[in-house]
């Protein structure tokens, strides 16, 4: 077998085993936190972080034509200078925690996205956003660190293969956000 029909078939197994009612879970929760007017900040370093940044994307140009108003969505991945502030002035650990503390409100969606499950700043943002009465949803890989613990629902990806972690991370963001548009779409055919 190649690299590349290997990479794949270890790829399609990890997607194929992504635990279903989780996603399921997760849609639940951040159609809810929509419905309610609730915001979603979503977060992560490196490729996590493009995917933070894609998974808000597509709820703030997609989901508005089939919900009928915007998602009040941001990555807190996106604003360079301020990221930038809070590493200089105080630590990397605080650059998402200390972005969220300004927000974050009671219900509110918190995703965070790390590979290994351990990055620091993405930990104190989840355990800042649980004492704050939000909602978190984690996506972690490897043996799933310490957002497994953390996040109130979070999405394991069992492999230790850094890449393949973040490729089946963006395809369950995909699914996440395009059952969230499918049904959001029901619900406005039934209105």
């Amino acid at each position: 077998m190649s690299y590349i029909s290997s990479y794949i078939a270890s790829v399609s197994e990890l997607i194929r085993r992504a635990p279903e009612d989780k996603i399921n879970a997760a849609v639940d929760a951040i159609k809810s936190a929509y419905l309610e007017g609730k915001q979603l900040f979503a977060m992560g370093n490196g490729g996590s972080g493009a995917t933070a940044s894609h998974i808000v994307n597509d709820f703030q140009k997609c989901i508005p034509p089939v919900g009928g108003r915007p998602y009040r969505a941001l990555a807190l991945t996106d604003n360079v200078p301020l990221l930038l502030a809070w590493a200089n002035d105080s630590e990397f650990g605080n650059v998402f925690s200390e972005q969220l503390r300004n927000w974050v409100q009671l219900g509110d969606m918190v995703i965070g996205i790390s590979g290994s499950g351990n990055s620091e700043n993405v930990i104190r943002a989840i355990e800042l956003a649980n004492q704050s009465g939000a909602v978190t949803i984690g996506l972690a890989g490897f043996d799933g660190g310490r957002l497994l613990k953390t996040a109130q629902l979070c999405i394991h990806v069992p492999s230790f293969n850094m890449q393949q972690v973040e490729d089946v991370h963006m395809v369950i963001a995909h699914i996440i956000f395009s059952s969230l548009r499918e049904s959001l779409g029901e619900n406005k055919d039934e209105g």
